[in-house]
């Protein structure tokens, strides 16, 4: 099906006056800056793009490390779906990935629809508050709580259905910039078996607050199964001081090392350097690289993410 093609300042007001035509919306991108859009009505097919719209990557971009620390307070902007996203890593190390602060201000119900991401890898890690969600093949919809988090496997359809008000999470994806296609032939719940592959990965639901706190490297962390539901392609963990005031990391070996501060306070050791860590504070530690994390206070906790090699 051909597509017509509509250049526009405002995408959001384009998409609205087509759906008043009756159109539907099928695909759109980014999610957290929309520009592009496709809608379909019948035989149909009409293409929105912003002027400055980015092209969409033939497979994984390659992989540029650098440092990132993203202090809080930084602006939010609109995205999909009526949520506030903030940029966690603007240079997206090269196209590879996309972290991302989302808010629900208000909270409610979510202007949401069936739909998926064409993603290598995608996960949510709520910060505050809880939101309620439903997965393809994983029974009934249920609610994540803050320190919860899911591993959306490629392909997975999932819709979010409410939240709290102020609702945070932390969505972390490869590549950076990847389709929302929606699905409107599929209702959620479905009766499916939950035991099923996703190209490779498999969906993961992790609690917190059936969690233990474990030692890691002289502090403590509730560790997830994300490792075994990806195959290996990625970990993570939340981390808290415990008995220790400091936690030194070796070296990783492989790509993407994240950080996200969920509360508390700390200082962020590279090399010689500095840095005073807070609240909603986000990093980026390039592989191979030593580093250290110290006066941590009581109630600091960190969102701890690292990958392996993705591949191509």
């Amino acid at each position: 099906m051909s597509a017509r093609e509509i250049v526009c300042e405002d995408l959001s007001l384009a998409i609205d006056d087509l759906k008043r035509q009756g159109f539907r919306l099928d695909v759109i991108y980014p999610a957290d800056e929309p520009a592009t859009a496709l809608l379909t009505r019948g035989d149909e097919a009409v293409r929105v793009t912003t002027p400055d719209a980015p092209v969409l990557p033939d497979g994984l971009p390659p992989f540029r490390p650098e440092f990132v620390l993203s202090k809080s307070g930084a602006p939010q902007g609109p995205g999909r779906a009526g949520m506030l996203y903030r940029d966690l890593i603007p240079g997206r190390l090269g196209g590879r990935y996309i972290a991302s602060h989302i808010l629900i201000p208000d909270g409610g119900s979510v202007a949401d629809w069936v739909h998926y991401h064409h993603v290598a890898l995608q996960l949510i890690a709520v910060r505050r508050g809880w939101v309620r969600v439903v997965y393809e093949d994983q029974g009934e919809p249920f609610v994540m709580n803050e320190g919860d988090l899911v591993l959306q496997p490629p392909g997975i359809r999932h819709r979010v259905l409410e939240s709290s008000p102020g609702l945070e999470v932390v969505e972390i994806s490869a590549p950076a910039l990847h389709e929302t296609l929606a699905d409107h032939g599929l209702e959620l719940p479905n009766t499916n078996g939950p035991d099923r592959s996703f190209n490779g990965q498999y969906f993961l639901r992790h609690a917190a607050a059936g969690t233990s706190w474990t030692p890691f490297h002289g502090a403590e962390a509730q560790e997830t199964a994300l490792r075994t539901a990806t195959n290996g392609l990625a970990d993570a963990r939340t981390i808290r001081a415990g008995a220790a005031s400091d936690l030194q990391f070796p070296p990783h070996s492989g790509e993407l090392v994240f950080g996200f501060v969920l509360g508390g306070t700390a200082h962020l050791h590279r090399g010689d350097d500095i840095v005073e860590l807070d609240g909603t504070d986000a990093l980026v530690i390039p592989p191979e690289e030593a580093w250290e994390l110290t006066a941590m206070s009581s109630d600091f906790r960190l969102l701890h993410v690292t990958t392996a090699r993705l591949g191509l």
